[in-house]
């Protein structure tokens, strides 16, 4: 099959074949038919950029130089696609369900960890920070409280760690927590804002592949795992989920993606919200 649209570049069966094969090995992301599209434009532009006739050049010179070529490929073929509060019912869920009974349940460690296992440019940590901040910061200065916040993108963690963002991205963030936890830019960066050290200071951004070993040390309270599951096939999923539930405390929770559920791993969790699943708490 062969792109039919009038382009400059026409993707065909071989090299697309080809792209989802290498994706698959280098980060376990499955590409099927519906994202050929995606792949078509995002392709694009790699070629555009290495001033290429061909995606078949591009595709050669994945062949030659696979490991050379692959952080910057993968980054370029990635979807981060996310807001703040996206899915704002699992931060609801959090603050005010599951906050304040980690509150009494950690009172004596005094220790809270969070992951957000797909972080992209960092709107979901941060709006996880936010939330963690309203919730116990009253206690931040005698607790232990982190977020890890990973990702396989090497250019979106950059992006994240900045934590600047055009102005319209926190619209529907409520007007207290703008004021809260945001700073508006002046001069030429008027459009701009930038989230402040009271969210930031919670955060640590790590790059990490999912498939890949995890070198963090848990148990986790909360992980997010949001809206990447669905890019990798079966068995790898059902993997990942058994290796986020050993990384979960007892009664910890998981959390996915709207169109997203565990599977046959489904048994070992409680469902007890849309797509918030806890981990039994005698394990």
């Amino acid at each position: 099959m062969i792109e039919v649209r009038d382009r400059s570049h026409t993707l065909n069966s071989r090299d697309f074949k080809f792209i989802c094969d290498y994706v698959y090995d280098a980060a376990g992301i499955v590409l099927g038919e519906a994202k050929r599209e995606m792949v078509y434009r995002r392709l694009t532009r790699v070629v555009r950029e290495r001033k290429l006739e061909t995606f078949a050049e591009y595709c050669q010179i994945l062949r030659s130089n696979p490991e050379g070529e692959k952080t910057y490929f993968i980054n370029a073929i990635t979807t981060n696609l996310t807001s703040f509060y996206r899915e704002k019912h699992h931060f609801d869920y959090l603050l005010s369900k599951e906050f304040p009974t980690l509150l009494q349940k950690n009172k004596d460690s005094k220790r809270l960890r969070f992951w957000s296992s797909a972080s992209s440019t960092g709107e979901e940590p941060y709006s996880l920070a936010i939330t963690a901040h309203q919730a116990f910061k009253h206690v931040l200065s005698v607790w232990d409280v982190k977020i890890l916040a990973t990702d396989i993108d090497s250019n979106v963690l950059a992006h994240a760690k900045a934590g600047i963002y055009d102005s319209q991205r926190i619209e529907d963030v409520p007007q207290h927590l703008q004021k809260a936890y945001f700073q508006k830019g002046a001069g030429a960066n008027q459009n701009k804002v930038k989230v402040n050290d009271t969210a930031k200071s919670l955060i640590t951004f790590k790059e990490l592949n999912l498939l890949h070993d995890w070198p963090m040390n848990g148990p986790f309270d909360v992980i997010f795992c949001r809206n990447v599951i669905i890019y990798f096939d079966k068995p790898t999923q059902q993997d990942l989920f058994e290796r986020y539930y050993e990384m979960l405390a007892p009664g910890g929770l998981l959390m996915l993606g709207h169109s997203e559920n565990l599977g046959q791993f489904q048994q070992y969790f409680e469902n007890v919200g849309r797509t918030i699943f806890r981990k039994p708490f005698d394990t």
